[in-house]
């Protein structure tokens, strides 16, 4: 969209059962904050919100294990992670609750307008059911082996690893989260949306409407989910925590989470609209507003497909114009994990590291996992400081600071005649702000990010070049030249940093006195202005903007992490309970043999699966095994093994798997065979040595 009036920015709305680290910053937070403080720089209308969605099934699950109300855990964490934001300088202009009034009015509303419309198809259905809780199995509640890609972890929406969407009952040996037991199935009634009647609406709007525009992960994802087939969702829940359901037939459910959370996005732009006096439809029902979620990848279908689709369906809202999903951030080589506490909380950050938010920040988007997955590690994170930060930025404004509070006693020095060099850097100043629009308005911030930092390598090389401090007494006028054009830089960096530093850019705004200035510098300006800091003009005193980090404080959080590896390793090598008792008649169903493997290969693009063929001495057949980084293919053939014949064929990431091999763990964790004597047989289901 061209020259829009506004702009309505969203980031996901964090669960609150728990604290937020530093991937939920790279992912989704950082990034919105950035596009959001660039617009706003460049005089935009735009308003910025989110909020807490305290109707997921973590919550309940959280509240479970604690022994606590919902409510206790929502307001719980709901205040840390608001601090969380307010301490990175994440600068909503709403942040709301999905536990709000205006919530449950707005959610409710949208509902009952869909309902009164016939947008909905009512069904009865069998749903996973845990006999032991006495209650249905919402998705979370449910995990098991996914269907597509074999991940033994998927939830009963979602697989996390190859990112399908899934129905708890497409999972393989579904689990209830809640008991550990297998679920049953039983009937109940729910509210569906038909997805697969807006299958033409999301071709030609996704497909059609030329939305290769948006990251190709995100197009990508779309349009398998589409060329795939869409079906029907359910956007009713047999749960007591949530919105409830207001129709008849209603009682004793409540909103499907992704159908209440996104709607939460209206309800907090609501809540801000009637704090400022302003009206809350433009910025969501007028063409002309450009409306833009900032998401993980593993929220692309609920913001690409389904949420468009309640919005299409209800009539009266805009479309979002893009959904800028970025990959996920890893911890020193490791998935970041919250059950596993392998994270770097924010909070626990700021004890270990206070007032340097925007050293986290500017990393944090150096390694944005904007295209795939990435990386951050703590010696990254002080080389970054040091290398940069400290060296580059910082050291280039303690320079021009101190040198004209040393020589000028704070005023701006005047002008002679500038040299090629000098009207090189000034030129090159005023190309600095286009440069970094045209990254972000890509969604490229990595890149932007770098673009800002080239202002300040300029800066300092200049000053690096003509050395000033050598020619103040020999040529007092070429001085101040140098020092003149050095402010210049300087004060455009304040300008051009605050949406990757904002608390860095703010310092540097008091020690160049910008609040003395007419009119607050904005984006536009330093590309028309034929000075910033104008001569004669006071600043203040310098201070140090960043300040170098130490080997011994790397060490501590290489320490801290080296204690999680090692307490959940311990955690892991603790027997599991025995299971439930089974009767002989059970046993004797399984049908055991003595194979020998004759081939083995690595499944592609998997890390886990080995695909084996083994001959059970009945015939040759595939198994997929879950044994790849446990051994290379080379040390399998020949290797005798204990099968399970009789169990039913499964596809596992598109290859059909006839069978299991019998396996243990050793002392170290490492997966070995149940090695059997070469003439043991299976008759009947008995063994026979």
């Amino acid at each position: 969209m061209k020259n829009p009036k506004r702009y309505t920015i969203t980031a996901a709305l964090p669960y609150t059962n728990g604290p937020i680290h530093i991937g939920h910053l790279a992912g989704v937070y950082v990034p919105a904050d950035i596009y959001t403080r660039y617009l706003k720089l460049k005089g935009e209308d735009v308003v910025f919100v989110c909020g807490s969605d305290e109707h997921g099934v973590p919550i309940t699950i959280k509240a479970k294990k604690e022994g606590v109300s919902p409510q206790d855990v929502v307001d719980k964490y709901n205040a840390i992670i608001k601090q969380s934001f307010q301490d990175f300088g994440i600068q909503f202009d709403n942040y709301s609750r999905t536990s709000a009034q205006v919530h449950h009015d707005t959610a409710t509303e949208f509902f009952q307008n869909m309902y009164d419309n016939d947008k909905f198809i009512e069904e009865t259905t069998e749903q996973l059911y845990d006999e032991k809780a006495d209650q249905f199995l919402a998705d979370r509640f449910v995990t098991g082996t996914c269907p597509k890609c074999g991940n033994e972890e998927a939830y009963g929406d979602q697989c996390e690893k190859c990112g399908s969407s899934l129905n708890a009952t497409d999972l393989i040996n579904p689990k209830s989260a809640i008991t550990g037991d297998v679920p049953t199935l039983k009937s109940t009634k729910h509210w569906f949306l038909p997805l697969d009647q807006y299958d033409d609406f999301l071709k030609d709007w996704i497909i059609k409407g030329h939305k290769k525009d948006w990251k190709s992960n995100v197009y990508g994802q779309c349009k398998s989910w589409i060329d795939e087939g869409l079906r029907a969702r359910a956007v009713t829940r047999d749960l007591d925590w949530g919105i409830p359901v207001p129709v008849e037939g209603g009682e004793g459910k409540v909103l499907y989470v992704w159908f209440d959370a996104p709607i939460g996005y209206i309800s907090s732009t609501k809540e801000w609209a009637e704090r400022e006096g302003k009206d809350w439809e433009p910025y969501w029902k007028d063409e002309d507003t450009k409306l833009v979620h900032f998401i993980g990848k593993d929220n692309i279908v609920f913001h690409c497909i389904i949420f468009p689709v309640m919005l299409k369906a209800e009539g009266s809202y805009i479309l979002p114009d893009n959904v800028p999903a970025n990959e996920f951030l890893n911890l020193e080589g490791r998935k970041l994990s919250t059950s596993r506490n392998w994270a770097v909380w924010l909070h626990e950050y700021l004890e270990d590291f206070s007032g340097q938010e925007d050293v986290l920040r500017y990393v944090l988007t150096a390694n944005a996992p904007e295209t795939k997955d990435n990386d951050f590690t703590w010696k990254d994170f002080q080389t970054r400081n040091n290398s940069e930060l400290v060296a580059i930025y910082g050291n280039f404004i303690n320079r021009v600071v101190v040198l004209t509070n040393k020589y000028y006693e704070g005023m701006v020095p005047e002008a002679s005649s500038f040299t090629e060099t000098d009207l090189k850097v000034l030129s090159d100043i005023k190309a600095f702000p286009q440069s970094i629009s045209d990254s972000i308005e890509k969604y490229r911030f990595r890149e932007a990010q770098g673009v800002m930092m080239n202002l300040a390598r300029l800066g300092n090389k200049y000053l690096a070049d003509e050395e000033p401090w050598k020619l103040q007494k020999t040529d007092p006028k070429r001085t101040a030249t140098i020092m003149y054009v050095a402010l210049q830089v300087a004060g455009a960096l304040a300008v051009v940093s605050e949406p990757f530093v904002p608390f860095t850019a703010e310092k540097l705004k008091k020690m160049l006195n910008f609040d003395s200035f007419s009119h607050p510098l904005l984006w536009g300006d330093i590309s028309k202005l034929d000075e910033l800091i104008p001569s004669e003009h006071q600043i203040n005193l310098a201070e140090f903007l960043f300040s170098k980090i130490e080997d011994d404080e790397i060490q501590k959080q290489i320490e801290k992490l080296e204690a999680t590896k090692v307490s959940n390793a311990e955690e892991e090598s603790k027997l599991e309970p025995q299971k439930e008792e089974v009767t002989f008649e059970d046993f004797s169903k399984l049908d055991l043999r003595v194979g020998t493997i004759i081939s083995a290969e690595k499944k592609a693009k998997t890390k886990k699966l080995m695909v084996l063929k083994v001959d059970t001495g009945l015939d040759e057949r595939t198994i997929v095994s879950g044994i790849a980084e446990h051994y290379k293919p080379e040390e399998l053939v020949g290797q005798k093994v204990s099968v399970v014949v009789n169990l039913k064929p499964i596809k596992l990431k598109g290859t059909l798997s006839e069978g299991m091999i019998l396996m243990t763990q050793d002392s170290s964790g490492k997966l070995i065979f149940i090695n059997p004597e070469s003439r043991e047989l299976v008759t009947n289901g008995l063994i026979i040595n």
